[in-house]
């Protein structure tokens, strides 16, 4: 483990049930997080990421490998021994306490000077703003303001790890993106490490330093948000991120790749056999029919304010979606035949 690593996992496996009933949640698996950062894990559900939270948070033991929090061996730790503490995603809130006794319930178990306590509920609720709420019950509040409380509570004790398990997802879309900018916000001014579990790409992208994605028990590719949705390694993850054309095709010697009706293209990585090619709909060109990569037939088109999104037909019967931002653009009437230009620079080659 690095100096700048809060929390690292070490070839950590677990599963569930014996016998031919058991089923393997996580399968091998290594990360490290770094002090402050924002970490997402991001995947379907039953792809092992909020078992990996429980096993971090104590309420799950693995059944091998270890789990190392702030240079110390908690693999076999209680809970209350760990420090780090969990915001889920139905808040948890005592409904027969007010807001200032639910902040501060932790750190009068633990015997906190009354004083202290009351100066580090009122810290905790400046940090969400929610000082004028501290008298109201969880039943007077809204849903983003038992969230803003449910992280307060959290905060409070100073944890060192902050982990969060899809703690937005109840919220209705408004109020989750503005939750996602205060989310942010909150975790630079804590400036502690949070630890984030959602199968919301978009949460993912706008909230973390970096990303892992996860399937079967498994992490398949591991960076920052950019990397994630530019350079997908993993035939899943393109298809899991955002919006993505996936294109069979052929490799040559070389770097040079066929596509369907013979064209060729050079891609910047050399590859052999059948292979599948992603490109995100903006990174395609509509061009003249006789001019692009690809020839395809315009089925519908959606207008989102800031864009036009394309639905093509390939000439295999294959869907293909291109969203043009530019809305002074020419847009090809229904029913046309276009041709599509694809950027190498923006072309890759995934493993399946």
């Amino acid at each position: 483990m690095t100096d700048s690593s809060a929390v690292s996992i070490r070839s950590v496996s677990k599963g569930f049930g014996r016998g031919a009933a058991a089923v393997r949640v996580l399968e091998d698996v290594s990360v490290e997080i770094g002090q402050r950062e924002f970490f997402t894990l991001l995947g379907p559900s039953g792809c092992g990421k909020t078992t990996l939270l429980r096993l971090i948070a104590g309420f799950e033991t693995a059944d091998q490998g270890k789990i190392i929090i702030e240079g110390q061996d908690v693999t076999q730790a209680p809970p209350f021994r760990r420090p780090v503490n969990t915001v889920f995603q139905n808040y948890a809130l005592f409904p027969h306490l007010t807001v200032e006794q639910n902040v501060g319930f932790a750190l009068v178990e633990q015997q906190m000077p009354a004083d202290k306590i009351r100066a580090r509920v009122g810290e905790s609720l400046e940090m969400v703003r929610m000082q004028s709420f501290a008298r109201r019950r969880p039943a007077e509040l809204s849903g983003g303001q038992q969230q803003r409380v449910a992280l307060a509570r959290a905060l409070a004790p100073r944890p060192k790890v902050l982990l969060l398990d899809e703690p937005l997802s109840a919220l209705d879309l408004k109020l989750r993106k503005e939750m996602q900018i205060e989310l942010k916000l909150l975790q630079a001014e804590a400036g502690i490490t949070f630890l984030f579990v959602t199968h919301d790409q978009e949460e993912a992208l706008t909230l973390s330093d970096r990303v892992a994605v996860m399937q079967g028990g498994r992490i398949l590719q591991m960076g920052a948000p950019r990397d994630i949705y530019e350079t997908p390694t993993h035939r899943f993850v393109a298809d899991f991120i955002g919006d993505i054309n996936l294109i069979e095709a052929e490799a040559l010697p070389g770097n040079a790749i066929r596509l369907a009706g013979g064209a060729q293209i050079v891609v910047p990585h050399q590859a052999q056999g059948k292979v599948t090619l992603a490109i995100r709909p903006e990174r395609a060109r509509i061009v003249a029919p006789d001019a692009g990569h690809l020839q395809a037939r315009v089925v519908h088109t959606a207008y989102l304010g800031t864009a036009l999104v394309h639905k093509l037909a390939l000439s295999d019967g294959a869907t293909f979606l291109l969203r043009q931002s530019d809305l002074d653009g020419t847009q090809p009437p229904i029913g046309s035949t276009v041709g599509l230009s694809l950027p190498a620079d923006s072309l890759r080659v995934l493993l399946q």
